[in-house]
């Protein structure tokens, strides 16, 4: 389960990041963080793949020492990181790992234990000890792991620093990624009591702020999701939902903006998406919706800024996706759905098959969605359902696609593969 900055075109990110043997540019077809460069699943990579198999249009497979659901990132092309969790000898503790693999072979280039923590809380049957999606920038990467800790590493695997002081009661286990916010590194930490939202500075690990939520009513207080950086009017908001509504923060300072409730929904797992001037949350993880909402104002907005609703093929887990003035989105019971993004009126509901935790992706013209048992489905973007594809990899997978031109990295539950030319 599964994590923008100020609106950037994808061709003027200019993010100075190293490589593992030397400095290098964030491309523009790199895929830094949970859902890519924008944080909401676009890529600008030309002739990705359409079909595949488990053995067709495989340019090679590694296998991943343990157990975990975090999505691989890309930089340059060449460099593929992500983290496994795996059982230390006698199986009475855990080992939190962050991996490095060349993106040309699959091979390792090197594996650092970042954690060891004694034990790991109760994880959900879709839930691994290694959910949250690393995020690259400048040169180093961040890996979090819920209440167990986050960490900042160099390009050659070296930890810079640790943090593991924010202990909260974990239920089902973490699934939530981090965003960057200039100097900020903001992650939610919506556990079973006191949920806050928490930001460390990027360069030390030191906790700059820590904001609780403003959700005291709410029986269930546990969520998943990612945050959104956006800017507004002028105004950077960090977006980040949590039980019982959609909270709006100040990212530097981490005080309350503005927030939509939603009632006693929990569990909120899908990252937001901005477009066209609105956001699109999911909120509750049993009885699941679809919000459309005007961000900004100050205060409790609920009645002036939810510009429409649907409960209908919503979500629970896969976040939403906006290709032009289109919205997309799965519902975790496999129902597609395309819709006009500023009513929210249905073009088509469709059925895919299967079960849905992934989130899909944009990319060559066309929408990719991934289901849990390893099918890939691959529809044309449009108002008129056409399905180009579908791919059957022969092995489970939870985790989102990281796209570069000619390829999708797709991670498995024992490997993870390179889709495309060899």
């Amino acid at each position: 389960m599964n994590l923008l900055r100020k609106p950037l075109s994808l061709i003027s990110l200019g993010l100075a990041v190293a490589a593992h043997w030397h400095a290098f540019t964030l491309c523009a077809h790199d895929w830094p963080e949970f859902r890519g460069p924008t944080g909401q699943g676009h890529s600008p990579a030309k002739d990705v793949p359409t079909h595949w198999s488990a053995t067709e249009n495989v340019a090679w497979k590694t296998a991943i020492p343990g157990g975990g659901w975090s999505s691989p990132v890309l930089v340059n092309g060449r460099l593929l990181y992500l983290t496994t969790a795996t059982s230390t000898e006698g199986g009475k503790g855990l080992k939190l790992i962050a991996l490095c693999l060349d993106a040309r072979d699959g091979k390792s280039l090197w594996s650092t234990n970042v954690f060891s923590p004694e034990d790991g809380s109760s994880l959900h049957r879709k839930n691994s000890y290694a959910s949250p999606t690393p995020l690259v920038r400048e040169g180093r990467l961040y890996v979090h792991f819920g209440h167990m800790g986050t960490a900042c590493l160099d390009r050659d695997g070296r930890v810079l620093w640790r943090q593991s002081s924010i202990q909260y009661p974990s239920m089902h286990g973490n699934g939530g990624s981090p965003v960057l916010a200039g100097e900020r590194l903001i992650f939610s930490c919506d556990g079973i009591t006191n949920p806050v939202v928490v930001a460390l500075d990027r360069r030390t690990g030191e906790v700059r702020w820590k904001t609780p939520r403003d959700n005291d009513s709410v029986p269930r207080k546990f969520s998943f999701s990612t945050p959104l950086l956006i800017t507004n009017a002028g105004r950077e908001e960090l977006i980040s939902p949590g039980a019982g509504g959609t909270y709006a923060y100040d990212p530097a300072t981490g005080r309350p903006l503005w927030k939509v409730s939603t009632g006693a929904g929990f569990s909120v797992v899908p990252r937001p998406v901005f477009a066209h001037g609105l956001l699109f949350v999911n909120t509750d993880y049993d009885f699941p919706k679809l919000f459309a909402i005007r961000p900004g104002g100050e205060g409790d907005v609920t009645s002036t800024h939810l510009a429409w609703q649907t409960g209908r093929g919503a979500p629970s887990t896969p976040s939403a996706l906006v290709v032009g003035s289109e919205l997309y989105f799965v519902s975790d019971a496999g129902i597609a759905t395309c819709a006009d993004a500023k009513t929210g009126k249905a073009h088509w509901n469709e059925r895919l098959g299967g079960g849905f935790s992934a989130s899909p992706v944009f990319a060559d013209g066309r929408v990719y969605f991934q289901n849990e048992e390893g099918v890939g489905y691959v529809l044309k973007a449009g108002k008129t359902f056409e399905q180009l594809a579908k791919n059957e990899l022969g092995e489970r997978t939870l985790a989102s696609y990281a796209v570069d031109d000619g390829t999708l990295f797709i991670r498995g539950a024992e490997h993870l593969f390179r889709i495309g030319k060899k």
